[in-house]
């Protein structure tokens, strides 16, 4: 199948997932739901196992969350976390459905997703956060990362939607095409605020907006 379709995952494509293996049984779960894009489901999958890797523990915080899948997923790889935000302006309505079909997956996520719809600017957080973004559009990805790093809590975005025309380039557009000099640009202020920067990239078969930005801080 082709993993950046953005046609939805149903009922009828389960017999596509038929191992044991977690992401298996996740994207049974994800097709039981019959709300989410592959696309989406690929995307969250290969976020979360990257993030898991560099950071364990913390309450994570999925800012821009759409339907919350990235905030489950990382729980089910580590749960020493025991509880997620998921936070949107607008949560969609089959979050809940989404929600109630991984809980029937794994019992032990009940209770530990809540969903805030509000203005991100409104979630209070903390140093030992662990806040997440995927594909947050343009200048929403830069402000999940000025809220983290004004509490040095720990980050890991994926960007998309570059908007040129309102960011400085550094001057690095003679070299770079736009959006990877604002993704290096992005990468160099979490530095200069005492972060230590990690990058990586999903695979580009799933979405070329595939750079994923993680931060931790030094101080």
């Amino acid at each position: 199948m082709k993993r950046s379709s953005r046609n939805r995952l149903t009922e009828h494509l389960i017999p596509q997932f038929p191992g044991d293996t977690l992401f298996e049984c996740l994207a049974r779960t994800v097709c039981r739901a019959g709300c989410l894009p592959r696309k989406e489901l690929y995307e969250a999958w290969e976020v979360a196992r990257r993030v898991r890797r560099r950071f364990r523990g913390g309450r994570v915080v999925d800012l821009a969350c759409g339907h919350g899948l990235l905030a489950h997923i990382l729980l089910l790889l580590d749960d020493s976390s025991s509880l997620a935000l998921a936070v949107d302006r607008r949560i969609p309505e089959q979050a809940a459905k989404l929600a109630a079909c991984m809980v029937e997956s794994w019992p032990r996520l009940a209770g530990r997703v809540e969903f805030l719809q509000q203005d991100l600017e409104q979630v209070t957080l903390y140093r030992d956060d662990l806040v997440v973004s995927v594909h947050a559009c343009g200048r929403l990805t830069d402000l999940v990362l000025e809220r983290a790093m004004a509490v040095g809590a720990r980050v890991a975005v994926l960007p998309c939607c570059h908007d040129l025309n309102a960011d400085d380039l550094g001057g690095l557009q003679g070299w770079l095409d736009g959006p990877l000099a604002q993704d290096v640009i992005r990468a160099v202020r979490l530095r200069d605020n005492g972060y230590r920067v990690f990058t990586q990239q999903i695979p580009d078969d799933i979405t070329p907006k595939n750079r994923l930005l993680l931060g931790e801080s030094c101080i």
